[in-house]
This record gives structure tokens, sequence and C-alpha cells, in this order.
């Protein structure tokens, strides 16, 4: 996980919250079994990268990946897209054409965006998945396809079945393992390791030096609330590398001004990274204990932290905690009460 080599098919897939690591542990479980996998999360979470670390982590990683996002193609392209046409099937097919599916036969078939397939689709789909048969638009005989499917969605199916535009009997038949991705403001604790590997990353793209981020600028970055996730948090990085120019340092004027609407600045800075990343941790901190008037113990639920670590990046970076919450801390703890 340390080795970052980003021609590998391989995903990268960074975090230390405790969801992220869940997900891995599902990823390591499933990847070698044929059960579909229905993925679960907003847009913008990473639910191709999760399908691509189930395929090229299982025993199918030497055999096509293949994805089709099903909002992107016109559903009367769809289908011979998916399941293949033979010659004269209809105005415009001039030869026979082998369906994306087959073509993955052997590996693994990424449905993203599976709540924009057509009820006619989700039928001959629903088929596909009992039957392991595929039978191409214009031709009577079927084919046998061996196909691990994984599919995704940002919308919630359940409502859709009860709204008519989805099959309940292939919901159930796709969702036999689900993986549900929380949205990045749902997981700050990732939020650093990401910043540092988009950096890492469009640097060596760009061919340039290693930029460093300004404390203000990650704090900015820690208060927004990223409904674009991780996807919008990769676009950011890039567009801040383009406006810092030749600076070594990502600083808040670069920021867009979504993220940074009071145009907030501070004066160029030459901090290294460690440096960065601590004076990041103290405003962090500082802020939280603010919010939760010095409960130590709700502050460290609230920032995803044991009150042990809490203390230690208290006593770290020498954070002043006004005595007399101290006092009443020790009282509650004293009575029992747990407010601790």
């Amino acid at each position: 996980m340390n080795e970052k080599n980003f021609s590998d098919k391989t995903p990268f897939l960074i975090g230390q919250s405790e969801a992220f690591f869940q997900i891995q542990s599902l990823i390591d479980r499933v990847k070698d079994h044929e059960a579909p996998v229905f993925i679960y999360g907003e847009s913008g979470t990473g639910k191709e990268l999760i399908a691509q670390a189930i395929h090229y982590r299982g025993l199918r990683k030497n055999r096509l990946f293949i994805a089709v996002n099903c909002g992107a193609i016109p559903d009367y392209l769809l289908e011979s897209e998916l399941f293949g046409h033979a010659k004269g099937a209809f105005t415009g097919a001039l030869r026979d054409k082998t369906g994306l599916i087959e073509e993955a036969n052997g590996g693994t078939f990424f449905l993203d965006e599976i709540g924009d397939l057509s009820l006619h689709l989700q039928a001959k789909l629903l088929r596909l998945l009992q039957e392991k048969e595929i039978r191409r638009i214009g031709e009577n005989r079927t084919r046998q396809v061996d196909v691990r499917f994984i599919s995704a969605t940002n919308k919630n199916i359940e409502r859709e079945i009860e709204r008519g535009n989805f099959r309940e009997d292939l919901y159930y038949r796709l969702r036999i393992i689900t993986i549900e991705v929380p949205p990045l403001r749902e997981r700050k604790e990732d939020l650093l390791l990401l910043v540092n590997y988009f950096i890492e990353k469009y640097c060596q793209e760009m061919n340039r030096e290693r930029v460093q981020i300004s404390p203000l600028a990650l704090e900015l970055f820690a208060n927004y609330s990223w409904p674009g996730n991780v996807r919008e948090l990769q676009n950011e990085i890039q567009r801040c590398l383009v406006f810092s120019g030749e600076e070594n340092l990502i600083r808040e004027e670069h920021l867009s001004p979504k993220i940074n609407p009071q145009g907030e600045s501070s004066p160029p800075s030459s901090l290294k990274f460690l440096e960065a990343k601590a004076e990041f941790e103290r405003r962090f901190v500082s802020q939280a204990l603010l919010r939760c008037e010095y409960n130590r113990t709700r502050t460290a639920e609230e920032i995803g932290l044991t009150r042990q670590g809490l203390f230690k990046l208290i006593k770290k970076h020498k954070i002043d905690v006004p005595s007399q919450k101290i006092t009443t801390n020790k009282k509650e703890k004293s009575n029992g009460s747990g407010a601790e």
C-alpha cells in the first residue's frame, strides 16, 4: 500500500478511516468469489475504483475488466453494445458485432449507474444472470458466458422499485454482496492522505517538484463539505497546481472560491510538509475542542479519535484547555456520568 505505482492497473485505494478499512476488508473477502457485487454511494466516491480493486486483486485479474456507464449511452444503442447483434438485425447493422458482455468472458463486467438501465434491458440482464447465456440481437442461438458482474449506483434503488422504475427481482440478484461507500464529508480522516496522494500524482504527471500545501489551505479543505466527493478533491488539486504556477506551495489564494469563499490569504510560506501537517492538526483539534465546549470525549468522538489519541495531540501541540472545563470533566468522571 505504501508504494505508489501510478501506471499499475490495480487502483491505489487511499484512506485510514474505519469505513475505508471496512471496504478494504470486504474487497479481500469477495475478490475470489463469483457472486455479484452491488456498490452504492454518491457520485465521485470511487465506486469504479472499488470494482477494479475487486477484479485486479482476484482470480480474474489476467482477464478483461470492462466498464459501461448505463446512463451515458442511449437505450437503443446500449442493447447492441451490451449484447451484440447479427448482421442485418436492424438498419445500419452491416456486420456481426460481439457485445461487451461477451468480450468480458472470463473476466469482470462493471455496470455503472445501473439505476439508469431501462426495464427492457433489466429483463435481459436478469435472464443473463440466471442462465449465464446471452443472445445477440437478431440471432436465435444462445452463447454461454462466464462473467463476474459488479454494478453500482448513486440512486436509492428501493425507492426506484416503489416507483416502478426498477425490477425487484433483478435488484436482489445484483445485491448478493453490497458495499456502501460513504461520502468524503463522513470520512474526513482520509482527507489529508488523499490530498497528499493527488499532489504527488499530479506533480509527477506535470514533471515538477513536489509541492506542499499551507496549513490554512488544509484547514479550508477540512471545513468544506465536498459534495463532489473524491472526484471533486482530485479536480481541485489539479486546479491548485495550475494556479500555483512555479511556487512550491499551494496557498489559500489558489483555492476555488467555493472552498475559500472569504478569500482568506496568508503570506507566502516555505513550510515543510511536517510543519504544515502539525499546524493543520493543531488548528483542527483546537476548533473541535471549542465546538464541543472542551468536552474531550465528545471531541474525540466527533473527529474519530480515541480519548487517548486526543490527549496525545493536545499534549503534542500544547493546546490550552480552560482549567474550568478540566475541573468540570473531572467532576463528571467522579460522578460516573460518563460525559468525559
